[in-house]
């Protein structure tokens, strides 16, 4: 039984679906997630029982199929899954920004066509925001979606980056720049739209006008199919303008963040629990100078650094979570979750990495994996730099002086 991330005030209803969870992660994820890493394998055996266990619906409404559940709920959950293997995380992660945006911004007939699929696994979810210049600043991107006055669908142009899911994913929530019925001048935040935007999975060209080429080959996050996505002259309807009004689009798109924030700071809280398991193990049976390295003070003292961070990055995730249920405004409270429990994630890790000696450096040992998985963190959902803007700018204008 373990100590740490405890979650105080839940029912009986998610005490049964986390320990549901945590039992499929000790059982079906943790004994082959290294090996899968090391082979940059797609986990379609580890998918297909989140299918089952019905997982890609945690989040959708029971009208749609789903389980109705809390991003609390979700939020740990991810936790859980993200301590077996963050990239199965990631999988599921973007499928739900996806259904998360439909549920509160599509229309009915697009939340009634797609919800009740997405809630099975039958239609997985992918988001697109970034561009190949563009890093964190979404109001420069550069990808078009102009009306076709004819036909009245939308022809989109452009290239888009590191997209979780892209090959694997049939519904992909693409933000373009739209520019009619906005003046010049306009900001360009408010000339914005998302588009759903329906394909076969697969690399190459998946439907006329849309190219998913291979997945991008990364340090760590393998597994997951990342990849670019290239619009040339692809044409969507009207009707999958999310929401059913063009300029629309950063709001809607900076919502689904504000939950995949909360995302990224579940996936750390996961990834330090485990380093942290790891260490606190490794530390007890390893011997040096006749007892184990546990009874001596440094060691110690690192797994106390590490247990009172895996508490603290806990807490304000959870905390993040609540605010985000009970209708509240949560970007400061995702902002600081997502940044602390990143940073502290890697820092865990880090010093599980040295408990290890040189064995963490050996490719048999899980930390090893862990290490190159953690740095995503930093950079996923918006950078550190990014977080600590957002909650400078959030805590100027709750302090602001009066006067």
């Amino acid at each position: 039984m373990r100590r740490l991330a405890q979650t105080d005030g839940l029912t009986d209803i998610q005490r049964e679906i986390l320990a549901t969870v945590r039992e499929f992660v000790d059982k079906e994820i943790i004994p082959v997630a290294t090996e899968l890493e090391h082979r940059d394998e797609y986990p379609t055996r580890i998918v297909e029982g989140l299918k089952e266990l019905g997982l890609f619906g945690l989040m959708i409404p029971e009208e749609y199929g789903g389980l109705g559940e809390s991003l609390l709920t979700y939020a740990l959950c991810v936790e859980e899954i993200a301590r077996g293997w963050m990239s199965v995380s990631g999988i599921i992660n973007t499928h739900f920004i996806v259904a998360y945006m439909l549920k509160q911004h599509g229309t009915q007939e697009q939340r009634e066509h797609f919800l009740p699929r997405m809630a099975t696994g039958e239609v997985r979810g992918a988001f697109s925001m970034s561009e190949p210049g563009l890093g964190s600043d979404v109001s420069a991107i550069t990808s078009k979606g102009v009306l076709d006055g004819d036909s009245g669908d939308y022809v989109l142009n452009g290239q888009k980056m590191w997209l979780t899911n892209g090959g694997s994913s049939t519904l992909v929530a693409v933000l373009c720049r739209t520019d009619e019925g906005h003046p010049a001048g306009t900001a360009p935040h408010k000339s914005m739209t998302t588009f759903l935007v329906e394909k076969e999975p697969g690399f190459g060209q998946v439907k006329p006008g849309l190219t998913i080429p291979g997945k991008i080959d990364k340090m760590g996050y393998k597994g997951v199919d990342t990849t670019e996505l290239i619009m040339d002259g692809l044409r969507v309807p009207a009707n999958r303008v999310l929401g059913g009004t063009t300029g629309r689009g950063f709001y809607q798109m900076m919502d689904g963040v504000e939950v995949g924030r909360v995302n990224v700071a579940a996936r750390g809280c996961g990834v330090a629990q485990r380093a942290f398991e790891l260490g606190v193990s490794y530390a007890q049976q390893r011997q040096t100078f006749g007892k184990p390295i546990a009874q001596h003070q440094a060691i110690q003292f690192k797994l106390a650094e590490m247990g009172t961070k895996v508490e603290a990055a806990h807490a304000m995730m959870v905390n993040a979570a609540r605010k985000k249920d009970s209708g509240q405004r949560n970007d400061l409270e995702a902002g600081m979750a997502k940044y602390l429990a990143s940073e502290y994630c890697k820092e865990v890790v880090e010093d599980a990495f040295r408990i290890h000696g040189g064995y963490g450096f050996s490719k048999e040992y899980e930390i090893e994996r862990l290490y190159r998985e953690a740095p995503m963190l930093l950079i996923g959902e918006g950078t550190a730099e990014i977080q600590k803007m957002i909650i400078g700018r959030r805590l100027l204008e709750e302090y602001r002086l009066q006067g």
